[in-house]
């Protein structure tokens, strides 16, 4: 059996990517977190109490290996990068990060991996709270395919959405809208991608046994202007949404982009990665969501 440490894997889709793991049987899963919630799984899982900016904190979850797989959806600054380095080097055959979009400025074209090369950003140390979210990534990925010796493979993924996401940024729309409370939209024509909780972790379990490394995107076929979206809401509830270029911060809108921002995912199908389309969840999530207020 496959040994395989998750660095956050207590919710969402790191939740999700535990469960996919059990139900394959075939591979010993330790899931390594702060331990402040309990968390139930669909099987038997390892667990470690773990502070991700710290080192020796690291150091033990290594020597709890070797791992041939660790899957780290927790790593925000290239200090936190640095210090999965120094523990893991030797201690591991694939390493997994979960990046982000946002190592991305914003385009009217589908964004490929090449616009935004980590193999030649110039390095810089701090930790997270000394960079916005998108440059600590950057420098993240930037820190590991530099210094690591072991092969590292980046997803990178837009707005995740789903019926467990506990920041609830879909939830934020369809409630506005039921209340007819103002949506701060700045530019409701921008494209975006989206994938899902399930998605996401589908495509990181499939990353596990991938010869895949470097960046690579990740999201749903299709791409949805914000405008688009709250129509699938408006026609979901029957009520006219009020929208309005600018709001106060609470009312504006988590996808409120000022220009369009989405992926080409041509690297992961040429690999033999299948993404579903936004078409095929984004009604029914709404659905699920507009049900729940009823």
């Amino acid at each position: 059996m496959s040994k395989i440490l998750v660095l956050g894997g207590s919710r969402y889709f790191g939740k999700r990517l535990v469960n996919l793991l059990l139900r394959e049987g075939k591979h010993e899963v330790t899931v390594a977190t702060r331990g402040l919630t309990e968390v139930s799984f669909d099987g038997p899982v390892r667990s470690l109490t773990l502070n991700r900016t710290d080192v020796q904190d690291l150091k033990k979850a290594a020597e709890a290996g070797p791992w041939d797989v660790i899957y780290d959806n927790i790593c925000y600054s290239p200090n936190e990068a640095l210090a999965a380095i120094d523990a893991f080097e030797g201690r591991v055959g694939q390493y997994i990060l979960t990046s982000t979009l946002s190592v991305y400025d914003f385009s009217e074209i589908a964004t490929t991996e090449s616009a935004f090369d980590p193999y030649d950003y110039p390095l810089r140390t701090g930790n997270r709270e000394d960079f916005d979210y998108g440059e600590g990534k950057r420098l993240a990925e930037a820190t590991f395919f530099q210094r690591a010796s072991f092969p590292v493979c980046a997803m990178r993924i837009p707005i995740v959405l789903g019926p467990d996401d506990y920041t609830k940024r879909l939830h934020f729309h369809v409630e506005r809208v039921l209340n007819e409370t103002p949506i701060g939209i700045p530019n409701p024509e921008a494209a975006i991608s989206l994938i899902t909780s399930a998605g996401a972790a589908s495509f990181l379990n499939w990353l596990g046994s991938s010869p895949i490394t470097g960046p690579v995107n990740a999201c749903s076929n299709g791409k949805l202007t914000i405008r688009e979206i709250i129509s699938l809401i408006e026609r979901e509830t029957g009520v006219a949404a009020v929208i309005q270029p600018e709001t106060e911060q609470a009312d504006m809108s988590p996808f409120g982009v000022p220009s369009s921002w989405f992926m080409d995912t041509s690297k992961a199908e040429r690999a033999g990665y299948q993404f579903d389309a936004i078409d095929d969840w984004l009604p029914e999530l709404i659905r699920l969501l507009v049900a729940e207020r009823a």
